[in-house]
């Protein structure tokens, strides 16, 4: 998977909340959310484990399929 794929995904689980919002739930920079949402960078494996679990979604589902 592409990371710009990825980066749509996780705008579209975002949905109505921020950037700030999440990004502090899931002990990430807002600066790194927003990077990993533009495609820009993939998240360390630790990160994604971290976004799966907030989203209660499989890691696999977010950053695999």
């Amino acid at each position: 998977m592409n990371a710009k794929k990825i980066g749509s995904r996780l705008v579209k689980l975002r949905g109505t909340k921020s950037q700030s919002e999440v990004a502090n739930a899931v002990g990430i920079s807002d600066s790194a959310l927003s990077m990993y949402e533009c495609g820009e960078r993939i998240p360390r494996d630790s990160v994604k484990v971290k976004l799966a679990q907030y989203y209660e979604k499989t890691v696999q589902s977010i950053f695999f399929d």
